[in-house]
């Protein structure tokens, strides 16, 4: 990485532009073409650097959510992670180190949709999902500065 793509990772985690087209004004403000903008965060996906570039909404004020968690034996971690993330409902999967070992975020645009997705992956997997609902959201923001060594 360059000093572009930290500059790229780090000033746009908040105030990303509201635009028709929004890598034209990140270009703007970085002295690039629009298509070099793209090409860095294709290349910083391919890379793992970056997930995903998208906006991250209010929980519940656009569709529904809900934390959801799997107790999976060491031995099939991998093939029911696979499974769980073909789901696009879900999304921040990751594995811990506990009985209830898989923790995911399942969005939908409705609770019975959310519940559908739930059924399906116990379906799929054999392993009944562990429901937390939000009950009250506390606002933490997510962005953070970088520090680069």
């Amino acid at each position: 990485m360059d000093a572009l793509d930290r500059r790229l990772l780090d000033e746009f985690q908040r105030a990303f532009p509201l635009s028709p087209r929004p890598y034209a004004v990140l270009g703007e403000r970085l002295g690039v073409a629009e298509a070099e903008v793209r090409r860095r965060l294709s290349l910083l996906q391919g890379q793992g650097v970056v997930s995903r570039v998208g906006a991250v909404f209010r929980p519940h004020s656009v569709g529904q959510s809900t934390l959801a968690a799997l107790a999976v034996p060491d031995f099939d971690v991998e093939r029911v992670a696979a499974i769980v993330n073909a789901f696009p409902e879900v999304n921040h999967n990751y594995l811990r180190e506990h009985v209830t070992n898989i923790w995911f975020v399942v969005a939908a645009e409705s609770v019975e949709r959310v519940r559908d997705v739930l059924d399906a992956i116990h379906a799929a997997t054999g392993y009944p999902p562990l429901d937390l609902p939000m009950i009250e959201d506390f606002h933490i923001d997510l962005g953070f500065p970088l520090q680069w060594t």
